[in-house]
């Protein structure tokens, strides 16, 4: 048997970790890099006010050359290098986690039986190096940053936080919010690397990043239960803790708009949480399109026949009757798998990359 080049392995990787999917969390670590190098640091003043109450030395800001002002271009390029390299390695480390640990699973889901290290296409071992190479890649990304030593510091329970999430579908249907979580770290670990020493003193000026943040977890929250709509069933059947499991879809896809709602609230309080952003129209219009975008997902994933769901449980009490529309388990045909992929991927690519631009042009251009 011809043994696989090295090229097809790497390909096969590539594919093992849905590398394309890197756009969603990606362009929201880029923004916070884009803001925390464009928004003022604070003033000389309240630098030396704070540090005099908290003891805590100025050298790290001062070898930045950033006191009283912003990072050189120099510092700015070097530091969102290391961003860049520690989203990809991260989220990759995390997915090969992620298919290592569930394989089991996904030879039993025929949506998942065609995946590489279920079909043999790759071996455990190649996943497991793949992983461990990702992991040491994210460690030395993070040394890129010093002397700002917070990102190296947080580097593990980062790790273990978004490695986290593939075992968490087995004891929680907060899994999809675990998620979430994974994903709103970029922008506050971004923020970190980029004005890590400045948090030393002041650690509220992570703020803005922080709300960044919330509406980020609420909308991957969202899309991870609208894609887990696919596997309700398998879920249920091998004891996964998803949501559209315990609630069935239709249920499962309330919370989905819920959360994306909440997302939208969050966004529009932004400007006026943080003005030190400078969010004006650009930022307003960008906010519409992302409106509508989420409106369109909603529309294109809301199954056939929901609305007349239920009419035929004549007999049964209004109570029960909502038990069984949240327990329903649509049939083939009623969700189209193939829109949920294009929900999934194509319109949550197009709203990470919208909101990130109109907000990045917007504090620019102040």
């Amino acid at each position: 048997m011809n043994q696989p080049s090295p090229k097809s392995v790497a390909r096969r990787l590539l594919e093992l970790i849905r590398f394309s999917h890197t756009v969603f969390a990606l362009p929201f670590a880029l923004l916070a890099c884009v803001w925390a190098s464009v928004v003022p640091l604070p003033a000389s003043e309240t630098l030396e006010h704070d540090v005099a109450q908290a003891q805590v030395s100025l050298a790290a800001v001062e070898q930045t050359g950033s006191f009283g002002g912003q990072l050189s271009s120099g510092q700015i390029g070097l530091r969102a290098l290391g961003v860049l390299l520690c989203m990809v390695s991260a989220r990759s480390a995390a997915m090969a986690f992620n298919r290592l640990v569930d394989a089991r699973f996904d030879a039993g889901n025929p949506r998942t039986a065609a995946r590489h290290l279920v079909s043999g296409e790759l071996t455990r071992g190649q996943a497991w190096g793949f992983f461990a190479a990702m992991v040491l890649m994210f460690f030395l990304a993070c040394t890129l940053f010093l002397p700002n030593w917070l990102p190296l510091a947080g580097a593990l329970p980062v790790l273990l936080w978004i490695c986290g999430y593939s075992l968490a579908k087995r004891f929680t249907s907060a899994v999809h919010l675990w998620l979430g979580v994974a994903l709103a770290l970029s922008p506050i670990c971004a923020w970190i690397a980029m004005r890590g020493e400045v948090l030393l003193i002041v650690p509220g000026d992570v703020w803005p990043a922080v709300g960044l943040a919330m509406a980020i977890a609420c909308w991957v929250a969202g899309f991870d239960i609208i894609y887990a709509c696919q596997d309700a069933a398998f879920d249920r059947q091998a004891g996964l803790h998803s949501l559209p499991a315990r609630l069935g879809v239709l249920g499962a896809l309330r919370v989905a708009a819920g959360l994306h709602a909440l997302m939208l609230v969050v966004l529009a309080a932004l400007p006026s949480l943080f003005p030190q952003l400078s969010l004006g129209i650009i930022y307003w219009m960008g906010l519409a399109i992302v409106a509508a975008l989420v409106v369109r997902q909603h529309a294109m994933i809301r199954p056939r026949g929901a609305e007349g769901e239920g009419e035929g449980d004549v007999g049964l009490s209004d109570a029960e009757r909502r038990a069984t529309l949240r327990r329903a388990t649509l049939k083939p045909g009623e969700l189209d798998l193939g829109r949920i992929n294009e929900a999934f991927f194509q319109i949550n690519a197009l709203l990470s990359f919208c909101l990130s631009i109109v907000a990045a042009i917007d504090a620019v251009w102040r």
